[in-house]
């Protein structure tokens, strides 16, 4: 009798374990099928910490797809890779594409047509216009005011973000801004001088959009190009116009009315177009001229700014015949 109640007591624990187990394994499966995927879009580094200070530890190229463990911060993920290293790579879309497994992504319907576009601009091409009933993808919120959407026919390109065209069910999300690497702690002015045009540097190309949208990167205008080249590099956030920014420069007392006197970095500042000769500006009293433009000083007589699509976006230029004569002062962001 003792043996039997043994076995039957035995029997009842391998039973419990059992169930406990499996009980864990069904939660470890969902929990797996709900762990995020991602497709490596450009070859990325794989690194010690979330940081660009972490050390590189490993390169992952286009094509891989990886298992994201977390969003450690704003700029990184935590990675595994097929072949079972972990480690962290950029949150930035460049580099990845994320999905969720099951699928969450927000959905739409046009409920007024509306215009996609090639960028999440006003100023963006056209390339088709969507009509009522349309069903989209919402793949991210762009900025304030256009989402990054996909057809159900394949065609990718951004939509108002108004309720008067879209019908949205579920959650839209907003992407990961790219990590702009920060001088390190302590840095010199000439350090920090050279990151901001580093970072303004990479922006070469990009269309000007007159009253550009501070949130976005697709576009800029004068004034927000140099905002967004100093804001990225070294946090200093310079007023949104550039009366604003001149007035700034004033106030840091850093201020100088020479060419000659400009140092690089210098923001630049400019009147309105009166002429392309000397003659055109005679008389004319800087004084009394309001600020129409500005940019950041390269040194060499050449200047870093964003002037008109037709000059191309974002480019550098000579300082030499009207932007010589249109020239206001100058000065540094930093002491």
């Amino acid at each position: 009798m003792k043996k039997s109640m043994s076995i039957l007591v035995i029997g009842a624990l391998i039973f419990t374990s059992l169930s406990t187990w499996q009980g864990q394994a069904y939660a470890a499966e969902a929990a797996v099928q709900t762990v995020q995927q991602g497709q490596i879009i450009s070859g990325v580094n794989l690194r010690s910490k979330p940081s660009l200070s972490g050390s590189i530890i490993g390169f992952v190229s286009k094509g891989s797809v990886v298992t994201i463990l977390e969003q450690s911060n704003d700029y990184f993920y935590k990675v595994r890779t097929s072949e079972g290293t972990t480690g962290y790579i950029s949150t930035a879309d460049k580099y990845i594409s994320v999905q969720k497994a099951g699928g969450n992504a927000a959905t739409g319907v046009v409920i007024y047509g509306v215009n996609l576009r090639d960028k999440p601009s006003t100023g963006g091409k056209v390339i088709k216009m969507l009509s009522k009933g349309t069903k989209v993808t919402i793949v991210e919120q762009s900025n304030s005011y256009f989402y990054k959407v996909e057809t159900e026919n394949g065609l990718k390109g951004y939509v108002s973000t108004s309720s008067k065209y879209l019908e949205i069910s579920g959650k839209v999300t907003s992407p990961a801004p790219s990590p702009t690497p920060s001088p390190a702690p302590g840095a010199s002015v000439n350090a920090k001088i050279e990151q901001v045009i580093q970072t303004g540097q990479k922006y070469l190309g990009t269309p000007y959009e007159y009253g550009s949208d501070r949130n976005t990167t697709a576009t800029f205008d004068c004034s927000d190009f140099v905002r967004q080249a100093y804001r990225e590099s070294i946090g200093i956030v310079l007023p949104a116009d550039s009366r604003k920014q001149g007035t700034w420069i004033q106030d840091n007392g850093t201020a100088v009315y020479s060419m000659d006197s400009l140092k690089r970095g210098d923001l630049v500042f400019f009147m309105s177009y009166k002429g392309s000769s000397a003659s055109s500006y005679t008389g004319v009293n800087p004084n009394t001229e309001r600020i129409t433009h500005v940019g950041i000083y390269l040194g060499n007589g050449e200047i870093l700014h964003t002037y008109s699509n037709s000059s191309g976006g974002v480019r550098v230029d000579k300082l030499t015949g009207s932007w010589k004569y249109r020239f206001l002062y100058g000065g540094s962001v930093l002491k």
